[in-house]
């Protein structure tokens, strides 16, 4: 938690001898750190700032410690610890700042030094290693999602919440049980078609593109529906699509956590499950993954046998709604006479930049009202695993996140990260259907309803 003044209390025996630093190992560049001129215009785009005022608490902040920290002059001790933990890589200082700071590469190298020269809380690195032992492993997560059907199904969780029990689990396991998704149990063990053909091809008697589908892992057994959706939109716009069945998680989850060594053996393992295929681009749906994706290149450029391929295979990812904007539709649309609240998620605007593509691609359904929503540039809360490890201030930024949604008076919220999404509707409580933005295209291209 956030404390009032932005520190967290050292715990006794919590971390390296007083006075050490970082290790030699890709320390935060000191190129990268002046380029920080100090000017305060990434203050008001930070969430934690904003929640807590403390000037540590921000980039600017966070950057001085890291110089401070590479030069000897302070040490990696609990404060600092707490102060780059706060942090939800959300990238709107990115954005936000003048100068072309690149804080994104900077935080990117703290945290692996945090993960193998700080030693976390007994409590904290089981708690951590239970999230990464089971969200990058969709075979683990069908048994729980099986569990959690169950859980739901059977009146437990109402009865929990009733009798008052779930308010008194500790922090962490309250926001784990709180952002459980009700998903069908048929739903969490479908699979993606390893090969779906396209169609709709009377006027092109080939496929437009061949592209390759990354399926995910929380997302292939939590949100099966919108990998579904996926393929129907894409194959209705004349896309052949492939899913390697064999593919596994691309490491995003790892990578945002500094768990720097796992990040590299699963991008590895996802680039060689992906360079034989002969495909136009690389699809993938979840922001977050997206934004790993794009930056294997800089993950492996060290790595003398995988630089260039990681390059290669980097050079071809695509955003979903980045492909559908870049294919002038094919399949007709049917109206949708709705108003939608679009949450930017911010490894798709911040980290990958990209922001048109989404609204062009909503634009194209015929009366579909898309709106903004206030402080579009602030995180929701979700930041990867964040709202699960730093539960406290996640909530904060949730609820303030589900106040603007409410103030433009939407029938549904459009948001493409899954964690968001699961973020939002908690706070939201479940009053309005948040939706991935495909799921509305494809509901147009069906004449259906997207609810």
């Amino acid at each position: 938690m956030i404390s009032p003044h932005g520190t967290p209390d050292p715990q006794p025996g919590q971390g390296p001898a007083q006075g050490q630093g970082f290790d030699a190992h890709d320390p935060p560049s000191p190129d990268l750190i002046s380029d920080c001129v100090h000017c305060g215009f990434c203050l008001p785009a930070c969430p934690t700032y904003a929640l807590t005022g403390e000037e540590m608490n921000s980039p600017r902040g966070r950057i001085y410690q890291m110089k401070l920290i590479g030069e000897g002059e302070a040490p990696l001790d609990a404060a600092a610890v707490g102060h780059f933990d706060n942090c939800l890589g959300c990238m709107a200082c990115v954005t936000a700042c003048p100068s072309g700071v690149q804080y994104d590469r900077l935080i990117q190298s703290v945290r692996p030094q945090i993960e193998r020269n700080w030693a976390r809380t007994r409590a904290d690195r089981a708690f951590r290693g239970l999230i990464f032992r089971l969200f990058p492993y969709p075979r683990r997560l069908r048994p729980a999602a099986a569990l959690g059907a169950l859980y739901q199904r059977l009146g437990v969780r109402r009865l929990l919440q009733r009798t008052g029990v779930t308010r008194r689990l500790p922090a962490r396991l309250r926001a784990l049980e709180a952002l459980m998704p009700d998903v069908p149990l048929r739903s969490a063990l479908r699979r993606t078609p390893a090969h779906s053909p396209a169609r709709g091809q009377a006027s092109a008697p080939a496929a437009r593109r061949t592209v390759g589908m990354v399926t995910g892992c929380v997302q292939q057994v939590f949100f099966a529906h919108v990998n579904e959706a996926t393929v129907r939109v894409l194959t209705a716009e004349g896309c052949d699509v492939v899913a390697p069945r064999e593919q596994g998680c691309c490491g995003a989850l790892s990578e945002h956590a500094g768990r720097e060594e796992e990040a590299v053996v699963r991008a590895k393992r996802l680039i060689e499950t992906f360079e034989d295929l002969e495909v136009d681009a690389v699809v993938v749906n979840v922001a977050g993954c997206g934004s790993a994706l794009k930056e294997y290149g800089r993950l492996l450029a060290g790595d003398p046998e995988f630089a260039e391929r990681a390059e290669r295979f980097a050079a071809k990812v695509r955003d979903v709604s980045e492909l559908l904007a870049e294919l002038p539709p094919l399949a007709p649309r049917h109206p949708v006479p709705a108003r939608l609240a679009h949450h930017e998620a911010c490894h798709l605007a911040h980290a990958q930049g990209v922001r048109r593509a989404p609204r062009e691609v909503l634009s194209a359904v015929p009366e579909l009202e898309v709106v903004d929503i206030p402080e579009s540039d602030m995180c929701c809360g979700s930041a990867g695993v964040y709202n699960l490890v730093q539960p406290e201030s996640a909530e904060e930024l949730g609820r303030r996140k589900a106040a603007h949604v409410r103030s433009t008076a939407p029938e549904a919220v459009v948001t493409a990260n899954p964690g968001c999404l699961l973020q939002i509707s908690r706070h939201l409580d479940s009053e309005l259907p948040v939706l991935h933005p495909v799921q509305v295209v494809d509901a147009s291209i069906r004449g259906v309803k997207p609810w």
